[in-house]
């Protein structure tokens, strides 16, 4: 089976700044993938670069066999992504912010209104809706926004600190969320720094730091060979100065 994402000798350069440093890693079809690393570790680069948003400086970069340098846009046309700091048109209804989105992915009516009706129910959000986002809460915008970034069904979904800031409810049903489409089978890759939202939700983890990773496996395989009590643990002794 193809795999959902293969990184090969990635590299990226701001001047003289290697923010990273040739790393390798995959994700396999269906799989949740987490990237960790304390700030400045080359994350959110390295996250940038898979959604294609911006340029390897080396290295190589597939999607489901697609190369990203070669073909971008049809990489884009299989991958959503999601920023942490992602925003939604505060002056939309949520419902009318999906038929807006929706609109930009697919072109007939049919599938506009299929495509919203599926974001509208992994949203979570029912009445509320079709009130204004500007009275939304966080953790209402945060949900409308996953939903918008899983709506289209990409094949691979890319998160960048998809429960930044909720509250522990709010991060729970985005976490759930995220599992239950990965057992449809939908390829996540995901950063976040709340290590117990990444030892629940993860199938694999990549700690990064300095542009480079330090150790990849499954949370019980890394928490295992260094002897720790949990990933948070195993995370401190790895990036510890």
């Amino acid at each position: 089976m193809l795999s959902a994402l293969v990184v090969l000798g990635l590299t990226k350069r701001y001047g003289g700044f290697e923010a990273v440093r040739g790393i390798d890693f995959s994700v396999g079809a269906g799989e949740i993938f987490a990237l960790v690393g304390p700030n400045g570790a080359g994350k959110s680069t390295t996250l940038k670069i898979a959604a294609t948003i911006l340029t390897p400086t080396g290295g190589s970069v597939s999607v489901f066999g697609l190369d990203l340098r070669r073909s971008p846009e049809q990489v884009r046309g299989i991958i959503s992504y999601l920023p942490e700091e992602a925003g939604a048109y505060r002056n939309l209804t949520g419902r009318a912010y999906l038929r807006f989105m929706a609109a930009l992915f697919l072109e007939s009516p049919a599938g506009i209104a299929e495509c919203v009706s599926y974001g509208a129910g992994l949203s979570g959000l029912g009445a509320r809706l079709d009130d204004r986002i500007k009275t939304y809460s966080k953790g209402m915008t945060r949900k409308l926004l996953l939903a918008r970034a899983v709506m289209t069904r990409p094949k691979l979904a890319i998160l960048d600190e998809p429960t930044s800031g909720l509250d522990v409810a709010n991060a729970v049903e985005i976490r759930r969320t995220i599992r239950a489409l990965a057992r449809e089978g939908m390829s996540f890759l995901v950063s976040s720094h709340n290590m117990l939202e990444v030892e629940f939700l993860s199938d694999r983890v990549a700690i990064m730091s300095g542009g480079r990773i330090l150790a990849c496996a499954a949370a019980g395989e890394l928490k295992r060979e260094h002897a720790a009590g949990n990933l948070e643990e195993v995370f401190m002794r790895l990036t510890r100065p």
